[in-house]
Parts: C-alpha cells; structure tokens; sequence
C-alpha cells in the first residue's frame, strides 16, 4: 500500500497524463459540435449537453445517439449533470471551459432582452392582469418556454394570427408563473397577461416567431377631462355588474370559467393599461378578435369604457 506522499506523487503524475491522453474533441457533444456545457449522460450511456439533448427530445423521446427510448428519462424530468466529465474539463482545458460557460453567457443576456428580438407565441388574444393558460406541444414553443425559463425573464410576447402578416401588429406580454411538464414532454403553462406591446419588426429564432417591440400606454388625463372620466368609469361598471348579474345560462358559466368582475381599482390611471376590470369584460364578451384587437390598442381609457358602454347597453337590452 501507497503511504501519503506516494499518493500525493501519483496525484501528480495523473494530472499531466490526463492531459495529454485527451483533446478538445474528445469532449465535444456530437449534436452541436461544441465543448459540452452542462453536459448529461442518458440511460443508454450518451453525454451531450443539456440544452441539446431537451432540444432533441421536443421532437421525438429517443435517444439522438442509438434511438433508444428515453420516455422514463423524459418522464422523470430532472437531467443530473455528469459531475465526472465537468471536473474532467475543468482540470484539464479550464480556458476553454471558462470561453464555452462566457458564450453561453452571452446567449442568456441576448435572450433576456424584453424588447428585442422578444418570442411571440402565434395563438390567442391575451390582455393585461388576465390569466392565460397554454398547453404547449410543438417543439418550437417547447423550446420557446424553456428559454424563457433560463434566461430568468420568464415573458414572452403573445399575438393573434392575422391574414397577410406572420401575427398581428399589438400582443401582450405574457409572464410564466408555473409550469406542468407532462410524460411526453408537453406542458401545461400558466401564465398572465402584463404590458401590452405594438410590434415593429419581425423576425424568426430557431422556428419560433420574435418581434421588435415597444410598449403601450394610456393618454394620461387630468382636471376636469379626468373627472369626467371617473364619471363614464363607474357608470361603465355598474353597467358591467348588471351584465354578470344578468344570469343567463352563457354568462353564468363564464363567471364559471372566468371567476367574478374585478374589483375597482382606486386609481383609475395608475396602470399604463387602465383598470383591469376592463380587460376581463373585453376577454369574455362575444366580440370579433379583430375588435378585441382595435379595443386593445386603443391608447385613450375614455374611448374603451365608451365603446363597452355601449356594448353592454346593446347586450342588455337584448331578451334573455
């Protein structure tokens, strides 16, 4: 047997040889040709880099390497990393594991921008202070939420779809506040609507959508303009609680679905998208979403409560 110092010198002797037993392309993922970062191994013994391996597994739940099944693995959600490997890399090609962790860096912080190159999901209305609940299975929107989840700003823009243009020129952002991942990779993604945007250009990433963005703001009123308005927001709403308490079987099972008309808020210009009652009446009332749209980029608060006061005068008066 070895005694202290003759274990230390084999240490040392190791060191070198490891070394120069290995080259940077014996450390590289097969799927994107790049060092490994964050590298996991697969049931079936295959390292590649995290991010590649969930990339691959949106598509289909096989191994990319020997097309073994990893539904289990997928099931299972958590990917451990390969503490072995790391330590392997970071003993012997530290500069190029610091250079490879500094590239990934930079994709993160290019990712967390909120108003370039943001990803829009093409799909429904959303409004601001309304929750939206999503059950995302295409690969490209797979990809899209784990992104949003990594680079920590957990938002990404939503829009409708409209004829001639990739989606509509207005959308909300949209915040993730949980997310289900299913067995077979799909997720049921609970999110809730936060600023309203108009797009500037458009642009694509890895199969998904994105768009310049800037963000939308009320008109902000003061004085007499402002009293008359409180006067139209509190007629607006008393017209509101009329129609929820109209009790009819449609509007009962949206109040199912939707849960109660938001309180009031004191301040009817604190947010730069008006009271949020507002969005929650436009989300559940029969209207065309290119007039939910013309509605949700309106920048004037006293236009919006005009044309819901006299859609809801409209409703009202129509027989049960």
């Amino acid at each position: 047997p070895l005694d202290n110092k003759g274990e230390t010198a084999a240490a040392k002797c190791s060191q070198p040889c490891l070394g120069e037993s290995l080259s940077i392309s014996d450390l590289e993922c097969s799927l994107c040709i790049r060092m490994f970062f964050e590298p996991v191994t697969t049931p079936c013994g295959h390292t590649f880099c995290k991010e590649c391996l969930e990339r691959c597994l949106d598509h289909r739940p096989n191994c990319p390497l020997c097309k073994q099944s990893l539904r289990e693995y997928l099931k299972a959600g958590r990917y451990n990393p390969t503490v072995l490997l790391q330590d392997i890399m970071l003993a012997t090609f530290p500069t190029q594991l610091a250079e490879r962790r500094e590239l990934h860096r930079a994709e993160m912080a290019e990712l967390s921008n909120l108003t370039k190159n943001i990803p829009i999901f093409v799909c429904t209305m959303s409004f601001p202070g309304i929750p939206c609940p999503l059950h995302v299975f295409e690969p490209r929107y797979r990809l899209m939420i784990r992104r949003c989840q990594e680079s920590g700003t957990r938002r990404f823009g939503m829009c409708i779809y409209e004829n001639g243009k990739s989606f509509a020129d207005y959308g909300c952002m949209l915040e993730i506040r949980q997310v289900e991942l299913l067995a077979d990779g799909r997720s049921l993604v609970d999110t809730i609507g936060r600023q309203r945007f108009r797009v500037l250009s458009r642009g694509h990433r890895d199969g998904y959508h994105t768009a310049d963005i800037e963000y939308l703001e009320d008109k902000k009123v003061s004085g007499e303009e402002l009293q008359e308005l409180q006067c139209l927001h509190e007629s607006t709403y008393r017209l509101a609680q009329r129609f929820c308490e109209h009790g009819d079987l449609t509007s009962r099972h949206i109040l199912m679905q939707h849960g109660p008309l938001p309180e009031k808020e004191e301040d009817i210009q604190a947010s730069a998208d008006g009271p949020t009652w507002c969005w929650w009446l436009i989300s559940i009332l029969p209207l065309d979403p290119s007039y939910q749209l013309n509605l949700f980029s309106c920048t004037s608060l006293r236009a919006r409560l005009s044309q819901l006061q006299r859609i809801l005068t409209a409703l009202l008066q129509q027989p049960p």
